[in-house]
């Protein structure tokens, strides 16, 4: 693993509900970005690899999915995790570009730790060991409350909802408290940002919090 001096890039993470949002924002951070002529790195978890992607698979879509443990869970996701750090990740922060990654992470602290119930010492030194010194030094949370959370999944279900997808109402409530808990918790890390807003607003926020906090 490449040491954090060695890192010449930044890392964005994106996190929030489903529905919040996180992909548009992306995609609009990355244009911004590129236009400045900045090479930039969009990802997602779990997937951004050929392996990772097996994996979303297997979380995702198996037919057998609803049984799926929270341990089992936790370590499917910080396997693609682990992948696409060194395979994706640290590759391209070592050539000094901006990565932008759809989850990492606070997802597993938020939910298999926190909405899964699982303790978080294990989960902590689980997803430590995924990805080694790599961290985000920005993460964007677009928190959005939960039904509108639900009313917005729903909306785009072009097919029948995915395993996350069919959670009910208290576990993204869940979601979300664990959410603005780890703004507290890190407060010079991670930034919340009201997803009720129109889209161009939630741009201009975001990137209000990159201008300030990566130069």
């Amino acid at each position: 693993m490449v040491t954090k001096s060695k890192l010449a890039g930044k890392l964005i993470s994106f996190e929030g509900s489903e529905g919040s949002g996180k992909s548009t924002q992306i995609a609009r951070l990355a244009e911004r970005l590129q236009k400045l002529g900045r090479e930039v790195v969009a990802t997602r978890e779990p997937g951004g690899t050929e392996i990772g992607e097996q994996i979303r698979n297997i979380i995702v879509h198996n037919s057998k999915g609803d049984e799926m443990c929270p341990e089992t869970e936790l370590l499917l996701f910080t396997a693609a995790r682990a992948q696409v750090v060194r395979e994706v990740i640290t590759p391209a922060l070592t050539r000094g570009a901006i990565v932008l990654t759809d989850r990492f992470l606070d997802s597993s602290t938020v939910y298999q730790g926190i909405a899964r119930n699982l303790a978080p010492d294990p989960v902590n030194q689980i997803n430590r060991f995924a990805v080694g010194d790599v961290m985000p030094h920005l993460t964007v949370v677009i928190d959005v409350p939960t039904d509108v959370s639900l009313k917005r999944i729903r909306q785009r279900a072009s097919d029948l909802p995915d395993r996350m997808e069919r959670e009910n109402i208290t576990f993204y409530k869940k979601v979300r408290d664990g959410y603005l808990l780890l703004a507290t918790q890190w407060p010079e890390r991670v930034v919340v940002v009201d997803g009720t807003q129109t889209p161009d607003a939630i741009e201009q926020q975001i990137w209000a919090e990159v201008e300030k906090r990566l130069g």
